[in-house]
C-alpha cells in the first residue's frame, strides 16, 4: 500500500537523517572541536537532509488510504465545523497535515450478543437481559442483534458517540426495548409458539431505534429464554402430566380403534353370510322357477298328448307297472285296481264284486306284487308269476 510504504520510508528517512547528524557532528568534532561540530551540523548538507526528510514525512502524513470496509470522518481544524461535511470512502485521499486527522469506522457487518454463557456474549460473564412478564415472572433473555453503520451517517455517529457507540447506544437500547417488550407477553406465551410474534417485535422495535442514530439493523436473534429455577420445574410438571394424559389418551385410541377393526371384522363376516344366504336362497327360488317350468312345460306337452292319444295314458300305466310284473291276465272288458305294494310277499287277489261270483283265488309267489281284484261276471282262473 503506497500509505504504508510512505510510512516505511519516512521512518527510513529519519534514521537515515539520525545517523547523518552523528556522522556529522563526529566529523566536525574531530576537526575543529565543539565548534566544528557545530559548524557541521548546521551546515548545507545537513539542512538538504533535513528538508527531504520533512517532505516525506509531510507526504506521508497527507495521504492516507481507507479501506473498503471502512469510512473515514475528517475531523479538521480548517473546517467551520470542524469536520469536514463528507466522510472518506475507500481509496487514497489527501488531507492536510498538521490541520486534519481521519477517524476510520468500519461499515461490515457488527454483531453484538448478551448471553448467559460467560464466553458466549460480547461481555465476559453472565450478560443475559433480566426481564419481567405481565404476569409478574422473571425471564432471562440471550440475545443478538447483527448491524452496521450507515456511510451516509457516519459523521453523526462520529459527533454523538465516537468510537463508543456500541457501549453507549447499542447495548443500552437493547436491554430496554428488550424488557419493555417482553413486559407485553405472559410467561406462558413467551414459552409458546407466540415467542416468534416477541422476536419479530423487537426486531421491528430495534430497527427504528438503530435507523435514529445511524445504525442499519440486519436481524435482531432471540437465542434462548430462561425462567427461574421454581417457574421451570413447575413447566416441566405440567409437561410432564400433558405427556402423560396424551399417552393415556393415545392408547384409549388404539383400544377403540382396535375394537373398532373387530367390529367391523365381524360385521363384513356377517354381512358375509348373509349374502351368502342370499345368494344360496336366490339360487333355490331360481332352481325351484326353472323345475316347476320345466314340471308345468312337461304336463303341458303330456296334456297335448293326451288330447291326441287317449288310450296313452293307460299306455304308461302299465309302462310304469311292466318291471315288476312279468304276466297279467286280465279281462279285457273290465276296470281294475292295483293297491299299494306289501311285503309279505304273497297276496291275495281281492275281487270287487260279491264273492259268490268267484270262487277262485289267485296266489302271487317269487316276489311282491300289487293284490288285483277283478270285478266281472266270468269265471277266470289263472297262475301270475312275477
Amino acid at each position: 500500500m503506497l500509505d504504508q510504504l510512505l510510512n516505511i520510508i519516512t521512518v527510513v528517512a529519519w534514521v537515515w537523517y539520525v545517523l547523518f547528524l552523528i556522522f556529522l557532528a563526529i566529523k566536525g568534532y574531530q576537526t575543529g572541536g565543539i565548534k566544528g561540530a557545530l559548524e557541521g551540523i548546521i551546515s548545507v548538507r545537513f539542512i538538504v537532509a533535513l528538508i527531504v526528510v520533512l517532505m516525506v514525512s509531510i507526504l506521508s502524513i497527507s495521504l492516507v488510504f481507507i479501506e473498503p470496509q471502512e469510512v473515514g470522518v475528517v475531523v479538521s481544524m480548517v473546517s467551520p465545523q470542524g469536520y469536514r461535511e463528507q466522510p472518506l470512502r475507500s481509496g487514497l485521499h489527501m488531507i492536510i497535515p498538521f490541520a486534519e486527522r481521519v477517524v476510520l469506522y468500519p461499515i461490515y457487518w457488527q454483531s453484538y450478543t448478551m448471553a448467559s454463557e460467560p464466553l458466549e456474549g460480547s461481555k465476559v460473564g453472565n450478560d443475559a437481559i433480566a426481564a419481567r412478564t405481565s404476569d409478574g415472572q422473571s425471564v432471562y433473555i440471550d440475545c443478538s442483534v447483527i448491524f452496521r453503520i450507515d456511510a451516509n451517517d457516519v459523521i453523526q455517529i462520529n459527533i454523538d458517540f465516537q468510537e463508543r457507540y456500541i457501549q453507549d447506544y447499542i447495548r443500552p437500547i437493547m436491554r430496554g426495548i428488550v424488557r419493555t417488550e417482553v413486559s407485553q407477553f405472559t410467561a406462558e406465551e413467551v414459552n409458546s409458539s407466540k415467542r416468534k410474534n416477541l422476536e419479530a417485535n423487537l426486531q421491528e422495535l430495534l430497527r427504528v431505534a438503530l435507523g435514529e442514530k445511524g445504525f442499519i439493523l440486519d436481524r435482531f436473534l432471540l437465542r434462548n429464554v430462561a425462567f427461574s429455577p421454581e417457574y421451570a420445574n413447575a413447566i416441566e410438571g405440567k409437561q410432564v402430566a400433558e405427556q402423560q394424559q396424551l399417552q393415556r389418551e393415545y392408547q384409549a385410541e388404539q383400544i377403540r380403534k382396535l375394537a373398532e377393526g373387530t367390529r367391523d371384522k365381524y360385521k363384513i363376516e356377517a354381512q358375509g353370510r348373509a349374502d351368502a344366504i342370499v345368494i344360496e336362497a336366490e339360487a333355490e327360488a331360481d332352481a325351484i322357477r326353472l323345475k316347476a317350468q320345466a314340471e308345468a312345460e312337461a304336463l303341458r306337452l303330456i296334456s297335448d298328448a293326451l288330447k291326441n292319444d287317449k288310450d296313452l295314458l293307460t299306455y304308461r300305466y302299465i309302462e310304469k307297472l311292466s318291471p315288476g310284473i312279468r304276466v297279467m291276465l286280465v279281462p279285457n272288458d273290465n276296470p281294475y285296481i292295483l293297491p299299494l305294494p306289501d311285503l309279505s310277499g304273497e297276496l291275495e287277489l281281492q275281487p270287487t264284486l260279491p264273492s259268490d261270483l268267484f270262487t277262485e283265488t289267485y296266489t302271487i309267489t317269487d316276489t311282491v306284487i300289487p293284490t288285483i281284484t277283478i270285478t266281472g261276471t266270468e269265471t277266470l282262473t289263472t297262475t301270475i308269476e312275477q
